[in-house]
């Protein structure tokens, strides 16, 4: 018997069961190499499965043969390729498909009473994986009837952007809102990222990107620069407000210091311990960590040893490439650093100091520097699309000692518009299999709610173009923190990964297998709300979770301060709440097939063809919608207003969804009928206007109750203040707007652009 079957057979659980008179309980017994916590973390997951199904559990470790005669499950994961490979041979399996990093194999034999399976893996991540569909099985009592399978990913890398809020001295671009500044300590406390990464792993995501404007002074200690590695954990109790840039700039100011608590005290060495404490912790769940920044801060450095923001100061150059060397040399389990051209950049300079020279003396550099004593690490640097060229990066990094790869927003800021957006689309001729990209996936649409579309998920996966050429994606908002939620009312405080949990699962585990039936799906649906019909539950909360992504591609904002679908609003310096006014000149999405509502009225009238979508028909979609959701809604169970349990909470998001629905879709067809006025002076269209935005006032009354009854107002950093009952007077100054009207007050021209993700 080998070291690692030491311990064999440790009874864990004996159940009461076992006593005279009561029905044999089923045995489970689990093998796995207890060296690879990945098979740690996925036999932990069997247990919590099989414990409440009436299992005697027991585990072992390392490769023992039970005897013949033992009845029971005996699950077997192996995460080698080598011992995978020879298991199957020995034990007459059909030989996996393939084996390479987080592939896996399920086989099934049955022998006697035992029932064996065989989790044969490369690696531990893929043991790990083929672990947890196991203990999936369990709890949704599958596990008789278990497919043998091969597996593997369809994105190699599955990631989730965070804006991470580690300090007031070291912002992220997310900081000047309610939910960065209570997650401060969130961020500092093991128990978070040990629940996080689990939450990671169960959902098949594998990328974990932390993203700050400075990180370095919270992170590492530069023996060059003393006196800008800071201690303990601080955060004001000063308020934020809506007057910060969106650039990043000037995020720390003087009167946030007026008034600091020290949530933690620690000194950097313990703050280093704790992040390589975290790092291990994410690889145990088979997670790689990457840093990405904007370009150029200093905050927590500024003034000390001569360090500025300036992109001309050298000591500020020297200052950047020996933070970035210490955080690859302290960070051994980093994967890479990701990096931006900007926002805070000068890209009027030449030379040694053009952006691209300035990138490479800093962070190719930092790197290639701590690369020296670790040759063999592989440490990818990842460039952003952002504010440069293909060209430039390719001259300035030619040099790079490791993986290079590059970076672009594949749908702006709106995750939840179209199923394929074409942004991308222009840069792939010049994506290759060794020049590959990552996709930002930025949900900036849904910050409050719970989302559940199988079909849209599995189709916006399938869309992403030519595979080969994609490294990966990260998913996340600028606008707000993926940490815990504290937007809910009530004490209780989850992760939003938690809280949202449907759709987490359908874009980590469809991005891994976008194949995968939509009964797994659902059974895991079932099995969260006992009771309920599922079918009954998720056919309104699919149509309401329509909703956002068919009026965003009508009122496209393409980045996030110019629209939230939550509230119909932009950031009050951009716009703000967009009147009925703003819908008739609004552009629609590129790539929608949707055509602007003034040109609608004017060919319609004029009865000249069009081969785009009318908006009418996105109101008329966007009525059905509103309408399975809340009749579906007479089907379920009354929602209990003030019960903050899960079942009460997803039904309010569904009717809130509803709700919502409606006003948009009377507002777009007030949209019309006020265009119809402008252009031709009939007064009838007028009137029909003015009905239309009184039935968006009261579906507008009605969100709001339900919004308020669930959510507390909430200062978010790219669109403001957002209070949705409050915005019930600015609803109703459209019906005032409208009686007002003037024909010929549009002056209707195409003005609106959308940000181009990439430059050759």
């Amino acid at each position: 018997m080998n070291r690692n079957a030491i311990g064999l057979l440790l009874l864990l659980l004996t159940l009461t069961g076992l006593r005279g008179g009561m029905a044999q309980p089923k045995r489970l017994f689990i093998q796995f190499d207890s060296r690879y916590k990945q098979l740690s973390f996925a036999a932990e997951a069997i247990q919590q499965e099989a414990r409440p199904k009436g299992y005697t559990f027991w585990r072992t470790l390392g490769p023992v043969e039970l005897p013949v005669k033992e009845t029971g499950v005996c699950v077997r994961l192996i995460a080698d390729s080598a011992s995978a490979i020879g298991m199957s041979q020995r034990a007459g399996l059909k030989k996996p498909a393939g084996l390479g990093w987080q592939q896996y194999a399920i086989r099934v034999t049955q022998t006697n009473s035992l029932t064996t399976i065989y989790v044969l893996a490369g690696d531990p991540s893929g043991a790990m994986y083929g672990g947890l569909d196991v203990a999936e099985a369990i709890r949704q009592q599958t596990l008789n009837t278990l497919a043998e399978s091969d597996n593997k990913p369809y994105l190699e890398r599955r990631g989730i952007k965070f804006n991470i809020p580690l300090d007031l001295r070291t912002p992220s671009y997310s900081d000047p809102g309610d939910a960065s500044q209570q997650n401060i300590p969130d961020v500092w406390d093991e128990s978070f990222w040990r629940t996080y990464f689990g939450e990671m792993a169960r959902n098949r995501y594998n990328v974990l990107s932390l993203w700050s404007l400075h990180p370095f002074p919270s992170l590492v200690n530069v023996p060059e620069f003393p006196d800008v590695a800071l201690a303990d954990v601080w955060r004001t109790r000063e308020k934020y407000d809506d007057s910060y840039s969106f650039t990043g700039t000037e995020f720390v100011r003087p009167n946030l210091f007026k008034n600091v608590e020290i949530l933690r005290k620690m000194s950097i060495q313990d703050k280093i311990a704790f992040w390589r404490k975290m790092m291990q912790l994410a690889k145990d769940h088979g997670i790689e960590v990457y840093f990405f920044t904007w370009n150029m801060f200093t905050y927590g450095a500024e003034g000390k040893h001569g360090i500025t923001d300036k992109q001309t100061n050298d000591t500020t150059i020297a200052y950047f490439r020996a933070s970035v060397r210490e955080l690859v040399t302290t960070y051994p389990l980093l994967a890479g650093i990701g990096i931006t051209a900007g926002e805070h950049m000068d890209n009027k300079l030449q030379g040694d100091y053009a952006n691209e020279k300035w990138l490479w003396r800093t962070y190719g550099e930092g790197i290639r520097d701590g690369l020296k004593q670790q040759p063999n690490r592989t440490f990818r640097l990842i460039h952003r699309f952002h504010y440069t060229s293909l060209s430039s990066i390719q001259d300035a990094f030619h040099d790079y000692p490791s993986v290079l790869e590059l970076s672009m927003k594949y749908a702006i800021a709106h995750m939840y518009s179209i199923p394929n957006p074409s942004f991308v689309l222009p840069a792939m001729p010049y994506l290759s299999k060794q020049t590959r990209s990552w996709l930002t996936i930025r949900n900036d649409d849904i910050y409050s709610f719970r989302w559940a579309n199988n079909d849209f998920a599995r189709q916006f996966i399938r869309a992403i173009p030519e595979l080969d050429k994609i490294a990966g994606y990260y998913m996340g908002p600028d606008g707000y923190c993926w940490g815990r939620d504290y937007l809910t009312k009530g004490t209780d405080h989850p992760l939003v990964m938690q809280k949202q949990w449907y759709s987490f699962m359908l874009w980590g585990r469809l991005s891994y297998n976008p194949n995968l039936s939509d009964a797994v799906l659902l059974q895991n649906l079932q099995s969260r709300f006992l009771g309920i019909p599922v079918q009954k539950l998720y056919r309104p909360w699919a149509a309401a979770s329509m909703i956002f992504p068919w009026i965003t591609r009508y009122v496209w904002g393409d980045i996030d301060l110019k629209w939230l679908p939550e509230a119909n609003t932009s950031h009050p310096s951009h716009h703000g709440f967009y009147t009925v006014a703003d819908y008739i000149e609004r552009e629609p999405m590129p790539g929608s097939g949707i055509q602007n509502i003034y040109l609608w009225a004017k060919n319609s009238h004029a009865h000249l063809p069009d081969t785009l979508q009318s908006p009418m028909a996105v109101a008329d979609t966007l009525t059905r919608l509103a309408g399975v959701a809340l009749s579906g809604l007479q089907a379920l169970p009354a929602r209990k207003v003030g019960s903050f349990a899960e079942l009460d909470q997803t039904l309010g998001d569904i009717e809130a969804f509803g709700h919502v629905g409606n006003y948009y879709a009377a507002k777009l067809k007030a949209a019309g009928s006020l265009a119809l006025f402008d252009q031709f002076g009939n007064e009838a269209d007028r009137s029909r206007a003015v009905q239309w935005l009184e039935q968006a006032r009261t579906h507008w009354t009605n969100y709001a109750r339900v919004y308020d009854s669930l959510y507390k107002p909430a200062l978010y950093n790219r669109v403001g203040y957002v209070n949705i009952p409050a915005l019930l007077a600015n609803v109703e100054s459209d019906i005032t707007l409208a009686k007002q009207w003037k024909p010929g007050t549009i002056r209707y021209q195409t003005k609106y652009t959308t940000e181009k993700p990439f430059r050759n």
